[in-house]
């Protein structure tokens, strides 16, 4: 995102704290991606951290996990710390590469408080590693 007046940010962060909560079963991984595609990323853990007020307020470590693996924002665990399993990926017809879909499939699902990620992610081999 661009550069935001105080006004803006206060809107920002405003309009996740109301509006934006995890549909049922929804993962912390999944939520993110559906955030961060739908509203962008703010350069903070704002919905994984708002995912883990509203699910599982007692997962206090989450923010220190991911700092542990030099995850510092939203876009970054969708970078950094998972990435989409094999199976979810489609395979580009002019490189036969295998990439990211457009959008994730619907999430597959945890319990409640889990703040684990669903079957569609797996731990990233560049997670710990710095930019």
């Amino acid at each position: 995102m661009g550069e935001m007046t105080v006004a803006d940010q206060v809107e920002h962060y405003l309009r996740a704290v109301v509006e934006q909560e995890p549909q049922p079963g929804e993962c912390l991984v999944c939520f993110v991606d559906r955030m961060v595609a739908e509203h962008g990323c703010d350069h903070s853990l704002l919905w994984a951290v708002r995912f883990r007020d509203l699910r599982s307020p007692t997962a206090t470590a989450l923010e220190k996990r991911f700092r542990a693996q030099a995850v510092r924002c939203d876009c970054m665990v969708l970078r950094k710390a998972y990435t989409p399993v094999r199976e979810v990926l489609v395979r580009d017809v002019h490189t036969d590469e295998l990439e990211r879909p457009e959008r994730m499939p619907p999430c597959a699902g945890v319990r409640r408080t889990n703040t684990r990620p669903c079957a569609h992610w797996r731990r990233s081999p560049m997670a710990g590693y710095p930019d």
